[in-house]
């Protein structure tokens, strides 16, 4: 298969799957907890699964991932590591997420392969988005949607600006930074395909009611 038939092979597939809750993994340094939270959001409905854990030692993380990779392999969906291309090799996952200062988006591509779902974060830039498509993300991020206690810093990504990237982009949109069951309806109006949360899913005292709740404001714009 030629290079360009498997971009048009992985746009096919994300049209029909890379949409409604993208769940983002908290710092957990309990594989069993982690795993039990994770069990209970795809039970809720998460579509897609990212293993991000920032504070993790690389053998906690290898454990972790693969114990994650096999959860996912059993509900059907994708598992994308966060920022580390070597885990995501080792373990087989589905993708791979990158932000600044990571792997280059090109070089992760040729390692990755052409099957493997490639994410790009571009914050606040639209420009960053283009690129990331040219070279070879197959998705694309966009945050701080809203004000995030995970990075109270993060500069906000305004609403025009998925507007904007839903007319000029093929690729799906992502929004992150703040998202809650409140408030996402206005991201996915906007054009956002997907919402990646972390504490208001995680932190959530049923964490797969919380799963169900955003997966229902997918449905009702379907409809």
């Amino acid at each position: 298969m030629s290079r360009a038939q498997a971009r048009i092979e992985r746009s096919f597939a994300r049209s029909l799957g890379f949409r409604g809750l993208y769940a983002v993994t908290p710092d957990e340094p309990d594989t069993e907890v982690l795993t039990h939270k994770v069990r209970k959001a795809l039970a809720g409905g998460a579509h897609i699964v990212q293993y991000r854990n920032k504070s993790a030692n690389a053998r906690l993380r290898l454990e972790q991932g693969a114990e994650l990779l096999a959860l996912c392999r059993t509900a059907g969906v994708p598992l994308i590591v966060n920022d580390d291309l070597d885990l995501a090799l080792a373990i087989g996952a589905d993708g791979l997420h990158l932000g600044r200062g990571d792997t280059a988006l090109a070089t992760a591509r040729t390692k990755l392969g052409e099957h493997r779902l490639l994410g790009a974060s571009c914050y606040d830039r639209l420009e960053l988005a283009l690129a990331a498509c040219s070279a070879g993300a197959d998705y694309v991020a966009f945050g701080s949607a809203f004000p995030s206690a995970t990075k109270p810093g993060a500069t906000p990504a305004p609403l025009g600006l998925y507007r904007e990237a839903r007319v000029l982009l093929d690729s799906p949109i992502v929004a992150i930074g703040g998202i809650t069951p409140e408030n996402a309806r206005t991201v996915i109006e906007a054009g956002a395909d997907a919402v990646a949360v972390i504490s208001a899913l995680f932190d959530a005292p049923d964490i797969e009611a919380a799963a169900r709740r955003f997966e229902r404001l997918f449905r009702k714009k379907e409809r």
